[in-house]
């Protein structure tokens, strides 16, 4: 009882212990923001020291180039999704035995250059889909104890890259239960020990690198074991990092024509005039088809002495990179001529190459494919290269010429017209400039390629047989020539605003235009090519209008494949939406509708100021702002203010001009003989002259004790009238008296009074008014109510 309380307690602190530590490991762990919608998580160069913290379901992970030195148990039990692993360049040097348990749906593994100095195949037990795995410059010093892949009953790998400088020898087990590869690299310079049939499988490898370096010269006895095993007529060769300076190391390479080894390749090597015969001489009478030679460094000058050795089966020869010491005295292969007359195909890339003269191109009758990329040649040499256009290389169908110096394509295309079955033609990155209008193809041409040539503009020189034409990184902003056959068009990196008239290419059926200038196209720009199904423009500086974002989301798919897909078309234009994808920008009601919104809201605009102004005219809104401003204009001059201080008129007469017959023959004698006689201000007689009326106007109202107001048709007629009868109405209203005397001439109707005449109403309406009598017996009342009506309070 008491043991068993012991062993639950010390369960207990290990759990507790176990979660702790995991906890800690999983808080040191750091987030990546490298993730995409793709799935893919690009974590690598981060300084990072642990696995980071990334979406479960994560395809691609890479974290290479960091500082992590561990991978624990847990660290990426939760990515049961993912597909590649990257953790190449890091300072691992501890993996957990069940580190990749869950990933049995990893497929590329890499753990290169790190310092892992054991390789345990339980790492790789549950990797049942491993396809790809990279353990390359790594520290430990042996393979094969036990077998990497042991607990997998059918392993499914189909690349390998193993070895490092420490590396002492290998075992027969290591590559046990493995099938077949497509791909075994091996590095292993200081390799002290090699089990025969190490690198073989139940099926031949496809691919072998193997780098020997010193293990070349100094244990030619293993070298001749590993080449034993790897020699085989299905697999294609490379060795890598030797030098071949005498015969004794060369001679190892018999291993590789007992083997009837096909296809062969040496990169990375040193060698001389000499070493190049001795190693045609060794390999002389193998069924070899291909040989390669790349980062090459030739001590010599092309000076092989005749060796009549038998290659009747070879066809290929690629060169590149061949770094060759006084490359202008270097011979021209002719004493290679039992080489060069069954050769189909020839690469010489980056080799410095200035010129083939014409008399060895003579022999090379049968070739059908040659690649001169990358060298020196010029309009002069490569005229002396095609003979003056009468080349004898009549089985030639795929001629590059890339990365030259060319600068004549009139040239170009008068040494090529003999050759009868061209039919790939790639001239790009050379300086043409500008294209004649005129040129001479041959018939069979059917690709061309003119990419980074610095043209500016396309003429008819362009063939009409084309299938393909790539036009790509030129200076191009316009493109219309009629090409009836077309089925590729590359004008990538133009300067094309719009898409090309599709109607010049009825057989077009991909169009690459990515990174130019476009800003938008639809649906008539796409049906206008009547066989395209492919379309790659992304990259532009897309204007995303309204138009353009319902077309593009709802339309461009049903009428084409976007091949570069929907992330590559982003949103230069509006600024709002600038970086966005087109799929995810999104544009307001308002600006889809900018037009008729604006339109909408000037027209109500312009109805709400139509019918301000009605209302204005309708009640004389207008005059009355004018009757009050005119007023504050006048009450605001100092001289006006003051006016009114002293009474010196007892009434002013406000009275139309056509009455004034009767004011200034009956009312004024009337009232100013009286007893007492009353002070009359009248417009004709008191106005000071000079003056603004309107100042006169109200200094004359304000000077007065009353304003006698002569009512008549004509009265409502004058202007003047109404603006005395205005300021009048302010003064009562300034002053609250009733200064107002109204005198009715002849009768008039209220309802015929204008109804601008409101304050007239008003008056009227409120106030007793005097009608003029036209009885003689009844005027002596008249004026005796008149007199009282003026009459002075204060008197």
């Amino acid at each position: 009882m008491f043991v068993s309380l012991r062993m639950k307690a010390s369960l207990s602190i290990l759990i507790c212990f176990s979660l702790t530590w995991a906890h800690t490991r999983t808080s040191e762990r750091p987030n990546c923001n490298g993730c995409n919608k793709d799935l893919s998580c690009d974590c690598a160069a981060k300084n990072l020291r642990h696995i980071p913290i990334v979406p479960a379901n994560v395809l691609f992970l890479d974290v290479s180039f960091n500082e992590i030195e561990s991978i624990s148990q847990t660290d990426l039990t939760t990515y049961m999704e993912l597909r590649t692993l990257k953790l190449q360049e890091n300072k691992l040097s501890m993996i957990h035995q069940e580190a990749f348990d869950s990933q049995n749906k990893l497929e590329e593994l890499d753990l290169s250059f790190n310092k892992l100095e054991n390789i345990s195949s339980l790492w790789f037990s549950k990797l049942r889909s491993l396809k790809h795995l990279n353990i390359l410059g790594n520290r430990y010093t042996t393979l094969g104890s036990v077998a990497l892949f042991q607990f997998l009953e059918n392993p499914v790998l189909r690349t390998l890259q193993f070895g490092n400088p420490f590396i002492k020898d290998i075992k027969q087990n290591m590559l046990r239960n493995i099938i077949q590869l497509d791909e075994l690299t091996f590095v292993g310079g200081n390799l002290r020990s090699y089990e025969t049939g190490s690198f073989q499988t139940a099926y031949p490898i496809r691919a072998v690198s193997v780098s020997f370096q010193e293990l070349f010269q100094e244990n030619l006895a293993l070298v001749s074991k590993i080449l034993r095993d790897v020699s085989h007529p299905d697999t294609s060769l490379t060795i890598r990092d030797i030098s071949f300076k005498s015969m004794k190391p060369i001679q190892t390479l018999n291993e590789v024509k007992e083997g009837c080894t096909r296809r062969i390749s040496f990169q990375n090597c040193s060698t001389t005039d000499e070493g190049v015969t001795l190693l045609l001489k060794v390999l002389d009478g193998s069924p070899l088809s291909y040989i390669g030679i790349e980062d090459v460094r030739l001590l010599g000058r092309g000076f092989w002495p005749p060796q009549w050795t038998h290659y009747e089966n070879l066809h290929t020869i690629f060169l590149r990179n061949i770094e060759i010491q006084g490359f202008f005295r270097f011979s021209s292969m002719l004493q290679l001529v039992f080489l060069l007359k069954h050769l189909t195909k020839i690469s010489v890339i980056n080799c410095t190459v200035f010129v083939i003269p014409c008399i060895t191109t003579y022999f090379l009758q049968k070739v059908e494919y040659l690649d001169l990329s990358q060298n020196l040649l010029s309009d002069i040499t490569m005229q002396e290269s095609l003979c003056n256009g009468d080349s004898q290389m009549h089985n030639l169908n795929t001629l590059i010429v890339s990365h030259n110096s060319l600068k004549s394509l009139d040239l170009v295309s008068h040494l090529v017209s003999s050759l009868r079955k061209l039919t790939v033609l790639d001239v790009s990155h050379n300086d043409f400039l500008k294209m004649p209008q005129v040129c001479r193809w041959p018939a069979s041409l059917r690709f061309l390629n003119l990419s980074a040539t610095k043209l500016h503009h396309v003429t008819p020189c362009i063939p009409q047989s084309l299938t393909t034409l790539d036009l790509s990184q030129n200076f191009l902003t316009a493109f219309q020539l009629d090409l009836p056959h077309l089925v590729e068009l590359w004008l990538t990196g133009n300067r094309f605003i719009s898409l090309p008239d599709g109607g010049w290419f009825p057989s077009l059926q991909m169009l690459f235009i990515e990174r130019n200038t476009l800003n938008m196209f639809n649906k008539s720009d796409l049906t206008a090519f009547r066989s395209l199904q492919f379309l790659e423009a992304g990259q532009n500086n897309f204007v995303c209008s309204c138009e353009f974002l319902e077309f593009f989301k709802g339309h461009v798919d049903r009428l084409i494949t976007l091949r570069d897909g929907h992330h590559s078309y982003t949103c230069d234009s509006p600024f709002s939406l600038r970086g966005l994808t087109i799929d995810d920008a999104q544009l307001s009601v308002f600006d889809c509708h900018m037009i008729l919104i604006v339109s909408l809201i000037c027209s109500g605009i312009v109805v709400v100021l139509i019918a301000i102004g009605v209302i204005c005219y309708k009640f004389h809104v207008l005059w009355y702002l004018q009757m009050t401003v005119a007023w504050l204009k006048a009450k605001g001059k100092p001289g006006v203010r003051n006016a009114g201080a002293t009474l010196r008129y007892d009434a002013f007469v406000s009275y139309s001009q056509h009455d004034a017959e009767w004011v200034e023959e009956i009312l004024v004698p009337e009232l100013e003989s009286s007893d007492p006689p009353l002070a009359l201000c009248l417009h004709m007689r008191d106005f000071l002259p000079g003056r603004w009326i309107v100042d006169n106007i109200i200094e004359s109202i304000e000077s007065s004790y009353r304003t006698l107001f002569v009512l008549s048709e004509n009265f409502v007629m004058s202007e003047w009238c109404r603006y005395e009868l205005n300021f009048s109405h302010f003064r009562i209203i300034d002053e609250n008296n009733d200064s107002a005397v109204l005198i009715l001439l002849e009768p008039i109707a209220k309802e015929t009074i204008p109804k601008r005449f409101c304050k007239l109403r008003k008056i009227m309406n409120s106030r007793t008014y005097l009608e003029w009598p036209q009885d003689e017996e009844r005027q002596e009342e008249f004026w005796h109510n008149l007199r009282a009506a003026l009459k002075r309070e204060d008197c």
